[in-house]
């Protein structure tokens, strides 16, 4: 039997041509060709359902081809792969969920899977723990304790530490290559800051990166090349320096999208029919918050990550404690340290969390029942009219274009983009007068992103009021009528008119308060 061709020297790390795979009459890829080279960090991109998440799962070896052939360093890989495959080949996997166990400590969740192949059964906690020591060190995570929980440590730095156990197998070879699949949807910009950094380490020793994400400004940052997925075929290929966000935002839409460009004509909740006020919000990271909301409005909250912007939504619908605080609207007072999630419904409000899986869901269950689950009651004269409320529900998914437009298909199985559609839709069912949104456009992709922002300012032309809270200055200067900057817990400043545009909002907020200043307020609120 004759050996494997030798690797060449100047072979890609990853090179895959003609992948195709259909699901029933549905193509998900139609001949896909992407090559990443040694030491590259290549951006995939495309828009929900454009084929990125199913290309994956090939890599993984959760779905297999109809067709197409893989080459690792030159060297030919039959496919389908058997599963863990992936791993001799040096290909190594960062989901979104990071795949850390909650109840396991540091240590253990860095070395999960190498103890769990382990053929010595005899393992020195001591050696474990100086042996992780010194890979925190070369990656600079020195401030990871092993025996500390994960719990106790934060969103950046469990990332991180995925990130890191994810390269140990892969960068002693000087080779391999590590998939990052949306990994800085739940993180603060200063984590993405260290999280692109250890990334550039891990490339700079050899390592390849594919690196898919939403986040057209986060991919012209780190990323050498992009390849990009339209309904299954690769649109294009190109090196990053040679793109600017209009070009890539083009080639992903298929259209030129204006950057930042108002949507809605601002100033109508001057001629608002009355209104909300928030007064003396205060809990672990608010000092005393007041504010007014107009109906018809959408009223921006940002600040720096832990200044207590975050923490508004979820206080004002009784999900988050309060100290003090009332919100007065249409003559009645709510004494909010009194209130709960359900009376918050009761009374009209409604929220959309960041983390739409976690908090906002039902994953495991159909579209139609996580639609209807707010108006279930008005189908329900006898018995459930479950005639007329899958009639109303096509009407919903036509009307928010959602995809695929099944009733009956399970709501963890669509793409980010349409899951946040469906629960946008859940909500604006329900008629609430004041609609929460924390991170509203979290993990969606750039199309899906614009339809929401216009399904927002339709509903607020038709009277709702809106509070969306986000770090995302660009969203905010396209969707608000007015931002408020949260400092320390206070608003520092109120934005309208002309200012509110992404460069001043970032200006502001990042003006508002100083780092020593943010770190004593963070330990103050612990």
């Amino acid at each position: 039997m004759m050996p494997p061709p030798a690797p060449s020297p100047v072979a890609p790390r990853l090179k895959l041509s003609g992948l195709r795979k259909s699901f029933g009459g549905s193509h998900a890829l139609k001949g896909v060709d992407l090559e990443v080279r040694a030491g590259e960090i290549h951006g995939l991109l495309g828009e929900n359902g454009s084929g990125k998440s199913t290309l994956i799962k090939i890599l993984n070896a959760f779905h297999q081809p109809d067709a197409g052939t893989l080459e690792v360093d030159g060297r030919p890989v039959d496919l389908p792969l058997a599963p863990g495959r992936f791993q001799d080949l040096g290909l190594s996997f960062v989901h979104q969920d990071l795949g850390l166990i909650r109840e396991l400590t540091v240590l253990e969740n860095l070395r999960l899977v190498e103890w769990g192949s382990a053929h010595d059964l005899a393992l020195s906690a001591r050696k474990e723990r100086e042996r992780a020591n010194r890979i925190f060190e070369e990656y600079g995570l020195s401030h990871l304790d092993p025996d500390s929980a994960l719990t106790s440590i934060s969103e950046t730095d469990a990332a991180l530490l995925a990130i890191v156990r994810s390269v140990m197998g892969i960068a002693d070879s000087g080779g391999g290559l590590l998939v990052l699949d949306e990994p800085t949807v739940f993180l603060p910009r200063e984590g993405i800051t260290r999280l692109f950094d250890m990334v550039r380490t891990v490339a700079a020793r050899g390592v390849s990166v594919l690196f898919v994400s939403h986040d057209i400004d986060e991919v012209l940052e780190l990323t050498d090349a992009v390849t990009v997925l339209r309904d299954g075929a690769v649109f294009g290929n190109a090196r990053t320096a040679d793109m600017d966000k209009a070009g890539l935002v083009e080639m992903i839409i298929g259209r030129h999208l204006a950057e930042a460009a108002p949507l809605r004509d601002r100033g109508r909740q001057a001629q608002a029919r009355g209104g909300a006020s928030v007064r003396g919000l205060r809990g672990p990271r608010l000092r005393g918050i007041d504010f007014e909301l107009n109906d018809g409005e959408i009223l921006g909250l940002t600040g720096l990550m832990g200044s207590g912007f975050e923490d508004v939504p979820y206080s004002l619908f009784g999900a988050k404690p309060v100290s003090e605080g009332v919100l007065a609207r249409d003559g009645r007072t709510t004494d909010l340290t009194r209130l709960s999630p359900g009376a918050a419904l009761k009374s009209g409000m409604a929220l959309l969390p960041s983390d739409r899986q976690r908090d906002g869901a039902l994953g495991g269950v159909s579209v139609l029942d996580n639609l209807m689950m707010q108006v279930m009651q008005g189908y329900r004269p006898w018995r459930l009219d479950n005639r007329r409320m899958t009639e109303r529900a096509n009407e919903l998914l036509e009307e928010f274009d959602v995809r695929p437009r099944d009733p009956d298909a399970v709501f963890g199985a669509l793409s980010g983009g349409n899951q946040q559609k469906v629960l946008l839709a859940k909500w604006l069912e329900a008629k609430p007068g004041i609609l929460l949104l924390h991170e509203p456009t979290q993990g969606v992709d750039i199309g899906a992103r614009e339809q929401i922002f216009e399904l927002l300012g339709r509903a607020a032309e038709n009277g709702l009021a809106v509070v969306c809270a986000s770090s995302d200055s660009e969203q905010l200067a396209q969707i608000c009528d007015r931002v408020l900057i949260i400092a320390r817990g206070e608003v520092s400043r109120e934005m309208s008119g002309a200012e509110l545009t992404k460069e001043e909002i970032s200006s502001q907020v990042l003006q508002s308060v100083t780092l020593s200043e943010m770190e004593q307020f963070q330990e103050e609120a612990m």
